[in-house]
């Protein structure tokens, strides 16, 4: 099942625990607007190139729209229009006040130079500047992007709006960045996991770990995890699959990853089939890389007891059943993975106030966020006698429902 499909499923669910006016429902779907760009810039060799931009702009009735901006060769619509609609929803359970968006680039970014990619980056800013704002639309990075690609952004739409360092998120911390933002998602997932073992009556320390995903969020996750004692058993990359049951050495494989690009091929665990990392014997999985890929067919085998959702979508409709009536707790990734946009949003209040936090306070702010957050979404869970996951949604779309009503917007 596509990543759009399920999510207007959830929505759809949502919406009837809810009991909202169907006229709502349609008008919550649809998104604000959705912008196509051509992009066409001379290459190195001298040759003309021209590729397709876009950003869907999902809703505004919280505050301004915020997603990422990806550079990747396939582009699904039907995709980035679940992804904005699913920052619409995530930035709602944050409690922090943005819509959702989300965009990008058809390109891919490995066959570009750096000064291809500034060209083009210039160029698809050039296009959307007037689209976007400081109080409209603020992008972030996201796949096949990063801080250096924020800059330019930053820097072309300065040329006409004057210098506006709120405009993205995700910056160097030269530019006005936030301190913390690079391990904020992972840290975000440190802190769901430890608000959903407190409800269990444990704590992260002396739980056994399988973490299926190593970038960014799924490093961080790790380091963090075993700083604070937990046992990270298993991890695996695009390079293949390790497991050490005795707890594998973090910091020595991240050491072994800067220097290989991957956890292949270290020693401090034994190579296993990266396929069977999500039937690891292990309490707490996390899933921290491409979505699907939790669904009918592994669902049964899966062993762990809580599932921590660190990518988006990691797991079908189908495999939610199963798992449900298994017992597995599994806390969804429109709260699981919402550190990064909270972290976001505390980068871009620094940049409007122009006064920049310590680390310290961007941790504890995020915890105080992420452990409110939990508390909501029991809430909701208790109201409407649900799981975690519609818990989450019901709390997001009634949100979102609750200012669009406000604002007057209902059709």
């Amino acid at each position: 099942m596509n990543a759009l499909v399920a999510t207007n499923r959830n929505f759809k669910l949502a919406a009837r625990l809810l009991g909202l006016d169907s006229k709502l429902e349609k008008s919550l779907l649809i998104p604000f607007r959705e912008i196509k760009v051509e992009c066409t810039i001379p290459k190195d060799d001298g040759t003309l190139a021209s590729y397709v931009g876009f950003r869907v702009q999902h809703d505004n009735a919280r505050g301004p729209m915020k997603g990422g901006i990806r550079y990747h060769p396939e582009v699904d619509p039907d995709e980035v229009n679940a992804l904005a609609q699913l920052m619409t929803w995530k930035t709602a359970v944050a409690n922090i006040p943005y819509g959702g968006a989300k965009g990008g680039i058809g390109c891919n970014p490995t066959e570009l130079s750096r000064s291809e990619l500034e060209r083009l980056t210039r160029v698809f800013t050039q296009k959307i500047h007037d689209l976007i704002g400081v109080h409209t639309d603020v992008p972030a990075p996201d796949m096949g992007t990063g801080p250096q690609t924020m800059a330019w952004i930053l820097d072309e739409y300065s040329k006409f709006h004057s210098y506006s360092p709120a405009i993205v998120t995700g910056k160097p911390v030269d530019l006005g960045g936030s301190l913390g933002r690079d391990a904020a998602t992972g840290r975000g997932v440190l802190f769901a996991t430890e608000a959903l073992l407190n409800e269990h009556g444990k704590s992260v320390s002396g739980q056994r770990f399988v973490i299926q995903g190593f970038g960014n969020v799924g490093s961080w996750a790790a380091q963090l995890i075993s700083e604070n004692g937990g046992k990270v058993v298993a991890v695996s990359d695009i390079t293949g699959a390790i497991k050490n049951s005795n707890g594998i050495d973090i910091p020595a494989l991240l050491k072994h990853m800067n220097e290989t690009r991957g956890v292949k091929g270290f020693h401090g665990g034994n190579p296993i089939d990266a396929k069977s990392i999500l039937v690891e014997d292990c309490d707490v999985l996390i899933p921290a890389a491409l979505g699907g890929v939790i669904n009918r067919e592994n669902a049964n085998e899966i062993k762990a007891k809580y599932i921590i959702e660190a990518a988006n979508h990691p797991t079908d409709p189908d495999a939610d059943e199963i798992l449900s009536k298994k017992g597995v707790a599994i806390l969804p990734d429109i709260y699981a993975n919402s550190g990064g946009v909270t972290v976001s949003y505390f980068e871009w209040v620094q940049n409007i106030q122009g006064f920049m936090w310590d680390e310290e306070k961007v941790n504890n702010e995020l915890r105080t966020y992420m452990t409110k957050g939990f508390k909501a979404i029991k809430e909701m869970c208790k109201t409407h006698d649900c799981n975690l996951r519609m818990g989450a949604f019901t709390l997001g779309v009634n949100r979102v429902a609750r200012a669009t009503v406000l604002r007057g917007w209902e059709a």
